[in-house]
């Protein structure tokens, strides 16, 4: 077994423990909060695991950098501390996409109802009064911020057994940011979603771009990076370099989750076929299209973009507008490029050989996926 699997099998046993837990604090309360923890759980399972596995494999190209080696007693304690931090990035990640579902109104996840789907399908399962959707929506914004607070005991549960305590704050204080950008990414989104029609196109592709920045760049590979090396006390020049790394790979991964969300296999994302066009997402896709576009086919895309309820036909043509602006090549370019811009900073980083190598593997998975 790879020691990449090791990990994601560790993390994954550990939050199964962690659920498990807290179901009998939940349910102790009231038998009838088990749905709650149920569609939790449901959500845990399977993923990619990247976010765990770039923060392990930075922990690991940092470890014999050091000026002043661990032991290995210190290594192995520290490992099984990092083991919470990744199941705690874990967790934070399925809270995002819990809250991002229901933002994006976003019916499906990995092949499988979105958590608002499944508290609506509860309600109206049981026959209860009132707005089955409405009960969806305050259901899964009650998991999500639950999902949120339990990311925080397991990063805190791993962080506080930390080398040293100057090692903690600095940890902390990455998570803490992470949280803080990762909002505010999620909040130019669908302010983008909503304001984005109305304003200058010439502009859309920079605010497209801010947008993904702050809310996957940055808390999907950055933040782990960062927290990872911070773990075992990295200087700040490798942080530097981390970075360097990490923003460039971070947008080639939205990138090219903007063009599986127009153009992606259903049987493979877990998403209807256009599920981003149904969403009506203004990705830096959608606004390379839209700017080689002339004034009537822009007004009759963006009609197109604000329709939930997209046929197959619709769905269609704006795929072949997407091609035929010549946006989709343009967004792959892009992608080689941040790809390459990537790797390249992490070859002048100055890492574990073994770590660097599992890190650039990890980054060719990221930009290469199908799902």
């Amino acid at each position: 077994m790879s020691e990449s699997q090791t990990l994601i099998d560790l993390v994954e046993k550990r939050l199964t423990v962690f659920c498990s837990d807290r179901r009998a604090e939940l349910t102790a309360i009231e038998p009838e909060l088990a749905p709650v923890i149920d569609f939790i759980q449901g959500l845990l399972i399977g993923g990619k695991r990247f976010r765990a596995l770039f923060a392990y494999w930075s922990w690991v190209s940092c470890l014999n950098t050091l000026p002043n080696p661990i032991t290995e007693e210190q290594k192995e304690r520290s490992s099984k501390a990092l083991v919470d931090i990744c199941a705690a990035l874990e967790m934070f990640h399925a809270a995002a996409l819990v809250h991002d579902d229901l933002l994006d109104n976003s019916d499906t996840r990995r092949g499988a109802p979105a958590v608002h789907k499944q508290f609506e399908s509860l309600h109206e399962n049981s026959g209860w009064a009132g707005s089955a959707v409405r009960f969806g929506q305050a259901g899964s914004v009650i998991a999500g911020d639950l999902m949120l607070g339990w990311a925080s005991e397991l990063f805190d549960s791993g962080v506080k057994r930390s080398p040293s305590s100057e090692i903690a704050w600095q940890c902390r204080d990455e998570f803490a940011k992470m949280r803080i950008e990762v909002m505010a990414g999620q909040y130019l989104d669908i302010l983008e979603e909503n304001a984005g029609p109305t304003r200058d196109a010439d502009e859309a592709v920079g605010r497209a771009n801010r947008v993904m920045l702050y809310k996957t760049a940055k808390y999907s590979i950055e933040a782990p990076l960062l927290i990872g090396a911070s773990f075992c006390g990295a200087e700040s020049g490798t942080l530097r370099g981390l970075t360097a790394f990490a923003i460039p790979l971070g947008l080639a991964f939205q990138l090219r989750d903007d063009v599986l969300g127009v153009f992606g296999e259903p049987e493979v994302t877990g998403k209807p076929i256009g599920d981003d066009l149904r969403e009506g997402k203004r990705t830096t896709l959608i606004a390379l299209t839209r700017q080689s576009l002339n004034f009537a086919t822009v007004k009759l895309f963006d009609e197109l973009m604000t329709n939930r309820e997209l046929t197959s036909e619709q769905i269609k043509l704006l795929q072949e507008t997407i091609k035929g602006s010549g946006a989709l090549a343009k967004v792959e370019q892009m992608i080689e490029e941040y790809g390459n811009e990537s790797l390249l900073a992490l070859q002048q980083l100055k890492l574990d050989d073994y770590g660097k190598q599992n890190l650039k593997a990890l980054a060719l998975k990221v930009v290469n996926r199908s799902s």
